[in-house]
């Protein structure tokens, strides 16, 4: 989310956050962005296994 998205949240009562938390979801959910969600899902589990990529291998698989 960027950041104004985020700051505008934060100014919702939560009624509201709870609402748009919902539509997220159900968006989410569709087919659509279904590979996108395992693919978030992987990269959490290998962030939380220290598997992340350095700065340095970003900009080497980029070839910059």
């Amino acid at each position: 989310m960027s950041k104004s998205t985020t700051q505008l949240l934060e100014k919702m009562d939560q009624e509201d956050q709870e609402k748009v938390s919902y539509f997220m979801s159900l968006l989410l959910s569709q087919s659509k962005y279904s590979a996108l969600q395992k693919e978030i899902s992987l990269r959490r589990k290998e962030i939380r296994q220290g598997k992340s990529l350095t700065h340095k291998e970003i900009w080497n698989e980029l070839h910059v």
